[in-house]
């Protein structure tokens, strides 16, 4: 849960950035978050999430 928490607000701050710099329009942001609104209701929702989950046990096993 954490992990997902942590992914939202990354991508939320990511896409304020790309809205403030003028790299990104608001209706393209909005049809994206759209997508993004309807594909976690759709059945490959579970392997998109098992696919962040282990990119992000990936990147914890990194030892610096």
């Amino acid at each position: 849960m954490a992990i997902s928490i942590s992914a939202v607000v990354l991508l939320a701050v990511i896409l304020l950035i790309l809205l403030r710099g003028g790299h990104l329009r608001l209706v393209p942001a909005l049809v994206a978050v759209a997508f993004g609104f309807f594909l976690a209701s759709t059945g490959v929702a579970p392997a998109i999430t098992n696919a962040f989950n282990a990119v992000a046990d990936a990147v914890r096993g990194i030892n610096f």
